[in-house]
């Protein structure tokens, strides 16, 4: 019973961090309703079977997989090619899928030789306190944003939305610290119930969609044969090098939250990576996002303390189970964003702490700190760039200026070995 009410709270956290990338990729491309639909269920359905391979079969650990920020990024940016590059949305979406099918093909040669492993030797306890907190930081703007209900259309604050986002943080808090155990362990999804309770009761909660059927399977290439240009194939090597950099640093930290024994992360890396060239597949074949380890779940386990893989697998089934059945999804697609921010703004102040307690590991500081001050000021530097900046510059180029974490972890790790390096041939 316990192992299933947590695989319960797994799902719907799974669920709800990753249905906004879906919808506002679909409305980018301006995809109708029933596109929409099926575009949220296929990468729904994606993440639920790359969670499953992973747990069993790669990492195995309990990181849910979301929709790649750097893959949303790349789907945006593509999107100002319709009408100059490409004919139309559904050919620009091709291209794309095509693009995921490539990246999955790099993991395979990263990972087979040994490629993944050299890159994990660089997340130094350093480099994983300046990655969580640039994470924090990159996200604490759409956290406020999201609770202050100022959404796409919206530019005011909306007070109700804020004053229910706040009760909803101060409960989950007190839920989380309270001496009953199953309480303390499932305090996320009491306090995303209760959450969407309020919002029902004072008006506020979108309506639940009408569904046309009761069961759905996904379409492989929906939108057609994918497609290849230069442009893609260049822009995907570099993408799965700084996915690969996201996905170690996932499970670098779940591996500190868990305490993983040493003897277990050689292989570790290697096989995460093969299962990540196995997603990556899955979201070209069935036209959806590419996925990856979200370090918040580090945060998620630290906030309940359900450290067991066997829930994390089995909300991992059931979100590829319900992804499959359209009335449920469009149920927990309903669930007030709000909410789910709110909770998730709860999850992410345990990723502090996580971040400070790498630095006592660290034997260094002024290595470490030298290189926190180029990685933060580079990486939250950018994230005040204004998103018309980027123009004009080649896709690769601007999906990593565009994201500040992947950019300030990249400068952080050169000035780390660079300094290293030099404190090394000084003596």
């Amino acid at each position: 019973m316990k192992t299933t009410v947590s695989a319960i709270q797994w799902m719907a956290f799974m669920i709800a961090g990753s249905i906004a990338a879906p919808i506002a990729i679909a409305d980018i491309y301006h995809l109708s309703p029933v596109e929409t639909s099926a575009f949220v269920e296929r990468t729904i359905f994606v993440l639920g079977i790359a969670g499953l391979l992973q747990g069993i079969i790669g990492h195995r650990l309990p990181i849910n997989e979301g929709p790649a920020g750097l893959w949303w990024g790349v789907f945006t940016i593509y999107a100002g090619f319709v009408g100059t590059l490409y004919t139309s949305n559904i050919e620009t979406l091709r291209e794309l899928s095509g693009g995921m099918l490539l990246s999955g093909v790099f993991f395979f040669i990263f990972s087979a030789f040994g490629l993944i492993q050299k890159l994990a030797k660089l997340f130094t306890p350093s480099i994983t306190f300046i990655y969580l907190f640039l994470l924090i930081l990159q996200l604490s703007g759409s956290f406020i944003k999201g609770m202050f209900g100022l959404t796409s259309g919206v530019h005011q604050i909306q007070i109700t939305t804020a004053i229910l986002c706040t009760i909803i943080i101060l409960l989950t808090f007190y839920l989380g610290q309270v001496r009953i155990q199953w309480i303390k362990q499932f305090s996320i999804m009491i306090g995303m119930i209760i959450g969407w309770i309020l919002f029902i009761i004072f008006g506020i909660a979108p309506e639940v969609p009408k569904s046309h059927s009761w069961i759905s399977f996904p379409e492989i290439f929906s939108f057609g044969i994918p497609k290849l240009d230069s442009g893609i194939i260049v822009t995907s090597f570099f993408i799965t090098i700084l996915l690969i950099t996201n996905m170690i640093a996932s499970v670098r930290v779940m591996e500190e939250v868990i305490n993983m024994k040493e003897t277990k992360k050689n292989t570790r890396y290697k096989q995460a990576g093969f299962i990540s060239g196995i997603n990556q597949l899955a979201g070209g074949l069935f036209s959806s996002i590419g996925p990856v380890p979200i370090s918040g779940a580090a945060g998620f386990v630290s906030q309940t303390g359900i450290k067991s893989i066997r829930p994390f697998i089995l909300g991992s089934l059931i979100v590829t189970i319900i992804s499959l059945l359209p009335p449920i999804m469009n149920v927990m697609s309903a669930l007030p964003a709000p909410v789910g921010y709110a909770v998730t703004f709860v999850i992410f102040t345990k990723m502090v702490g996580l971040a400070l307690s790498e630095i006592d590991k660290t034997t260094d500081r002024q290595i470490t700190y030298f290189s926190a001050g180029i990685g933060f000021l580079i990486g939250v530097g950018v994230m005040f760039l204004p998103a018309e900046a980027t123009t004009g510059l080649p896709v690769v180029v601007a999906s990593i200026i565009n994201n500040g974490l992947i950019l300030g972890t990249l400068f952080a790790v050169i000035t780390e070995q660079y300094l290293l390096w030099k404190k090394k041939r000084a003596k």
